[in-house]
C-alpha cells in the first residue's frame, strides 16, 4: 500500500531531520527569550520588543517546524520495512517526541502568558527548563540511531 514511499525514503529521512533541526533551534531559543523577558519590566520598550521576538519565532520557525517534523514523521513510519514494532526504542522513541509535544505546549501556553503580561515563572525557571528538550532530544538521538532496545 504504501510501497511508493520506499523509493523516497532517503529524501524523507533528511526532511525530517532537517525540519526536527528547525524546531529544536526554536525549542531552545524561545525559553532563552523568556530568561530576557522575564527580567524585563512589563511594558517597556525592552519586553514588548520580546514579544515580537517570540511570537515571530513561535509562528514562522517553531510551530511549522514541529508539524512538518510530527508529518514526516508518520510519513516515516509508514514506510514499508523499516520499523520494526517489536523492538523497544521504537516506542521509547515515541514516548519522548510525546513529550516533546509536551513541552512545545507549555512553550506556548507561557509564550501567550507573557503576551498578555502574565507571566508568573522566573528567569530561574526558564533556564532550568531549557534544558528540558535538550535532555529530550539527546534521549531520542540516542534511542533512534544507537537503538539500544
Amino acid at each position: 500500500m504504501f510501497e511508493f514511499l520506499i523509493d523516497i525514503y532517503p529524501w524523507l529521512k533528511a526532511l525530517h531531520i532537517i525540519a526536527v533541526i528547525s524546531w529544536m533551534a526554536g525549542m531552545l531559543y524561545l525559553p532563552r527569550l523568556f530568561v530576557y523577558h522575564a527580567n524585563s519590566a512589563v511594558g517597556s520598550d525592552q519586553a514588548e520588543t520580546f514579544k515580537i521576538m517570540e511570537r515571530r519565532l513561535s509562528n514562522v520557525i517553531l510551530t511549522p517546524a514541529m508539524v512538518l517534523s510530527i508529518l514526516l514523521g508518520i510519513t516515516l513510519l509508514l514506510v514499508p520495512d523499516v520499523i520494526d514494532w517489536a523492538m523497544v526504542w521504537v516506542w521509547g522513541k515515541l514516548l519522548f517526541v510525546f513529550a516533546l509535544l509536551l513541552s512545545h505546549g507549555a512553550l506556548m501556553r507561557w509564550r501567550k502568558a507573557f503576551e498578555a503580561d502574565r507571566n508568573q515563572h522566573t528567569a530561574k525557571f526558564f533556564r532550568i527548563f531549557n534544558e528540558v528538550p535538550t535532555v529530550i532530544m539527546i534521549i531520542i538521538v540516542i534511542l533512534a540511531v544507537v537503538k539500544p532496545f
